[in-house]
């Protein structure tokens, strides 16, 4: 009989690929995000795709760090990162391509067109991000054929610089220590001379989202290197006031217009402290599986079909492609994400000189 964990990841995952759903439904029908209630309610300092993205980095820097801790080498660590990001990235791809035939509108024929060749090894590379392929979605309102895939190159180069800590495992305090000195530059960074560095590009890599995503995602990593999910839970009532607490900080901070300064300290805890909530319903949410991935880089092209072909309002976006969405992760999941898992500990690359342990 299969056990679940005692905590609410999946859901809150799902819960933010629906928001990114969402956010992107503004624009992709013509509309603005900052139309978005929560825009408006925020006074301009939250939007639904902010609270999203965001949200994945913190739970992938929680978790990712754990992964590297359990593993005995590095080998192990990057084929459980390629197997959970690369199969389904190429399937959407190559699905994406396969419809291209049926909604081309060019003059220069489609096999006659560069962008329809390089569309899928660009994207495979991560760094070298190709939005769109020109004569698919032009008359569109948003001329692109999967903007989701843009913050792949972020992930996956923070599970790089990530891997460095494997060679200080055995020396927690270090390891500690490493995370917290990244935390405060990034943290001061961000907040003090983010205007400085937020044009400036790396690999590709806008110098705002490398601060911000990596802000999130190390304040993830630390608070698991600091042992979190043990010290929430020391007692029902120092859990209920830890949130009670910290949605309060949230709620001030908004408020008085300072939650972007103070962001990555206080979303990652209490994104992380919703997921242990002792929620039995949400708990139960792991029996569905994991569909935010699938939801997340299938939706945009799913968004960009309908609006080609039905040109649907606002609200009838959102809700036809939550629908077809949700859908696609699902199979995402079950037929491609779980089953590639199922791999990670085959032998499948002979890489030797990532087959480095620590005794």
């Amino acid at each position: 009989m299969k056990t679940y964990k005692n905590n609410n990841f999946d859901f809150l995952r799902f819960l933010f690929a629906i928001f990114v759903v969402i956010s992107h439904s503004y624009p992709l029908s013509g509309s603005s995000e900052s139309a978005q209630w929560i825009y408006k309610v925020t006074n301009g300092q939250i939007v639904l795709a902010s609270i999203g993205l965001n949200g994945f980095f913190v739970i992938s820097g929680f978790f990712i760090f754990q992964s590297l801790q359990r593993s005995t080498n590095l080998k192990i660590y990057f084929k459980k990162r390629f197997l959970r990001l690369f199969p389904g990235l190429f399937v959407v791809l190559l699905l994406s391509v396969l419809l291209v035939p049926f909604i081309y509108e060019q003059s220069i024929p489609l096999f006659s067109n560069a962008e329809f060749y390089t569309y899928i090894p660009n994207n495979m590379s991560l760094y070298n991000f190709q939005s769109s392929i020109k004569g698919i979605f032009d008359h569109n309102p948003y001329h692109s054929i999967n903007g989701s895939l843009w913050t792949l190159r972020y992930e996956f180069s923070l599970y790089v610089l990530l891997a460095i800590l494997f060679f200080f495992r055995k020396n927690k305090l270090i390891v500690k220590m490493m995370l917290f000195m990244s935390f405060i530059i990034l943290f001061f960074t961000y907040t003090l001379f983010l205007d400085r560095f937020s044009g400036a590009f790396v690999f590709g890599m806008q110098g705002y989202h490398i601060l911000n995503f990596s802000a999130f995602f190390i304040s993830g990593s630390l608070l698991a290197s600091l042992g979190f999910d043990k010290v929430i839970s020391k007692g029902t009532l120092f859990f209920t006031s830890s949130i009670f607490i910290s949605c309060l900080v949230v709620f001030v901070l908004i408020y008085f217009n300072y939650y972007n300064n103070f962001k990555h300290i206080i979303f990652p805890i209490v994104i992380l402290l919703i997921g242990y909530m002792p929620i039995p319903v949400l708990k139960n949410f792991q029996k569905i599986g994991d569909l935010s991935y699938g939801i997340y880089i299938y939706s945009f092209p799913i968004q960009q079909t309908l609006m080609y072909f039905f040109n649907f309002d606002l609200y009838e976006l959102i809700i036809y492609s939550i629908l077809v969405s949700v859908t696609f992760g699902y199979l995402s999941w079950h037929l491609i994400e779980k089953k590639a898992l199922e791999y990670k500990n085959k032998k499948i690359l002979n890489l030797k000189f990532l087959n480095i342990k620590v005794d």
